[in-house]
C-alpha cells in the first residue's frame, strides 16, 4: 500500500502529539541535545538517534556538541522532514527536497551518519557553516558520491 505523503504528515503529527505517552524509557527526548537513546551514528563527528513508535522512525541527527541539525520521520520506504534542528529547513529525502538552497558548497564529501539496513542519512560539510542532511532508502545507496562512500548495508 503506498502512503502518500500527506496521509504520513498526519499520522506523524498525531503520533508527536501523543508520543510522550507512547514513547517510554528509554527513547525519549526528539528534539532535545541529549535525548534519553542510544547513539547509534556511524560518525564520530555526529549523533544519531533513533525514536520508534507506533511502526514510525523518528531519526534525528546532532553535531558533537548536542546541537540538533535535523530530523526526518520515515515508515515503509516513505520519508517526511521534521521541523526541528538547527538546519532542517536543508534536509533532503526522495520524496521531499530541501526547503532552502544555497549557492554553498561542500567542504568535505558526504559522510554516512546512520545505516540500519533500510534507511541511510548522510551529512555534507558545507562553506557557509552549515550541515546538508539526506535521508534515503538503502537500496537508493549504491552511488559513494550521495551516500558516503559505504553503499547500502
Amino acid at each position: 500500500m503506498l502512503v502518500t505523503r500527506r496521509t504520513l504528515f498526519a499520522t506523524l503529527f498525531t503520533m508527536g502529539l501523543c508520543g510522550a505517552a507512547m514513547a517510554g524509557t528509554p527513547s525519549t527526548g526528539l528534539g532535545q541535545a541529549w535525548p534519553n537513546a542510544q547513539d547509534q551514528s556511524l560518525s564520530p563527528s555526529f549523533h544519531a538517534y533513533v525514536f520508534s513508535i507506533a511502526g514510525i522512525r523518528y531519526i534525528q541527527i546532532n553535531d558533537t556538541a548536542g546541537n540538533v541539525l535535523g530530523s526526518v520521520g520515515t515508515s515503509g520506504g516513505q520519508f517526511i522532514v521534521l521541523p526541528i534542528g538547527r538546519f532542517a529547513q536543508l534536509v533532503s529525502t526522495p520524496q521531499q527536497a530541501a526547503a532552502t538552497t544555497s549557492s554553498a558548497t561542500p567542504t568535505a564529501s558526504p559522510t554516512q551518519v546512520y545505516n540500519d539496513g533500510s534507511t541511510v542519512i548522510v551529512a555534507t560539510p558545507m562553506s557557509d557553516g552549515t550541515t546538508q542532511l539526506k535521508a534515503a532508502t538503502a537500496s537508493m545507496c549504491s552511488d559513494p558520491t550521495v551516500c558516503g562512500g559505504q553503499g547500502a548495508a
